[in-house]
């Protein structure tokens, strides 16, 4: 789907245990803000916007959730579960995350720092938006 990619995030393991390294060349912007979401209800969903200029990188820290996307053109749904994954979202594509598993940490990493005129919260105005 044009506006997603998962990229693979090397792992290094030994019997001490793993360690998941993401550098700045793997990802295609400055990070300018880093935020995590954790203690979210099974029955709740974050999300529900696009974004007009920010792009993100999600990785699932620790259990499990599922992003569902949509450019305008495609939807899908990807199921983070593992840390050695990292899902880039670009601008202009919808975004919902839901059924957390218990524990579950989703951390995000940001093109851009909080600017609320940045969000289409609205998905109508999202159609247009994509539409052009």
């Amino acid at each position: 789907m044009k506006g997603i990619e998962l990229i693979k995030i090397p792992k290094v393991s030994d019997i001490r245990g793993s360690i998941g390294v993401v550098e700045k060349d793997m990802i295609p912007f400055k990070i300018n803000r880093v935020y995590y979401l954790y203690d979210v209800p099974h029955d709740a969903y974050r999300g529900g916007h696009a974004h007009k200029n920010l792009t993100q990188f999600l990785i699932a820290l620790s259990g499990s959730f599922d992003v569902h996307l949509n450019n305008g053109k495609e939807k899908i749904k990807i199921n983070l579960n593992k840390p050695n994954k990292g899902l880039l979202i670009k601008s202009g594509v919808w975004r919902e995350i839901d059924n957390f598993s218990s524990g579950s940490v989703c951390l995000v990493l940001a093109s851009e720092v909080y600017d609320e005129s940045d969000y289409i919260r609205d998905y109508d105005s999202f159609k247009l938006f994509v539409e052009g």
